[in-house]
């Protein structure tokens, strides 16, 4: 008798992760959630119950070694397996690079890079051990494109561009994919986005959409990268 696949799916309390939570659990998927509010976390939960076929919470805040060795081997002793991890936790923190505090360069580094390293690093022994599965990133067309006030942000993206690119690498000949998705302004509570029209920016739900896309594709090809664009620049 089959069980129906895993997916871990980081930051996913609100916004981007949340939707991609809902696209998994419209798939099939078990789900395990992961983020740093409790309370956010049982929400999300609760609102995705009737749709997946189970959902389990951890609380956990991804770029901290020792939550990640605490909280990870957890959800696979729960799941058993992984099929789909997607690694979407993420901060903002826009400022100078002279005005920014040690503090703030710190956080988005660690969440927005290290976090996805730790992450992939705690699953993909299990996943070799499968010989399958999928980790997706989300980064932002902010890997790619430098803007005033992004230092901390953009290099922690473009810096998750080298990292999954490696990770494909590393990971291919044993049958596991990784994939980047890369969006432009996205409608969350992630930044206020002054100045730009709401109506014109994507909605969490494209990027989810990708995610389901990119789970569609032939066992013999994967997508390494996909970037995301509103039709009209907000």
């Amino acid at each position: 008798m089959s069980h129906p696949p895993v997916a871990i799916v980081t930051g996913a309390s609100r916004g981007i992760g949340l939707a991609v939570a809902g696209e998994l659990a419209r798939r099939g998927h078990r789900l395990a959630l992961v983020a740093r509010q409790p309370q956010a976390l049982e929400k999300a939960a609760w609102g995705l119950a009737s749709e997946a076929p189970e959902v389990r919470t951890f609380v956990c805040d991804v770029g901290d070694p020792a939550g990640v060795g605490q909280v990870f081997p957890q959800v696979l002793a729960w799941a058993g397996r992984v099929d789909v991890l997607v690694n979407n936790a993420g901060v903002g923190i826009f400022a100078s690079v002279h005005k920014m505090a040690v503090a703030d360069w710190d956080l988005q580094l660690n969440t927005n890079l290290r976090g996805v390293f730790l992450c992939s690093r705690a699953v993909a022994p299990r996943m070799i051990e499968q010989r399958s599965g999928h980790i997706i990133n989300i980064s932002s067309l902010a890997g790619k494109n430098a803007f005033a006030g992004g230092a901390a942000y953009c290099a922690s993206k473009w810096g998750l561009q080298g990292l999954s690119y490696c990770m494909a690498e590393d990971l291919r000949a044993h049958n596991i994919r990784v994939s980047v998705i890369c969006p432009g302004t996205v409608e969350t509570e992630f930044s206020p986005h002054t100045g730009k029209d709401p109506q014109k920016m994507l909605k969490p739900g494209d990027v989810a959409r990708v995610v389901g896309w990119l789970l569609e594709q032939a066992p013999q090809s994967f997508v390494s990268e996909v970037s995301l664009r509103p039709t009209q620049k907000p």
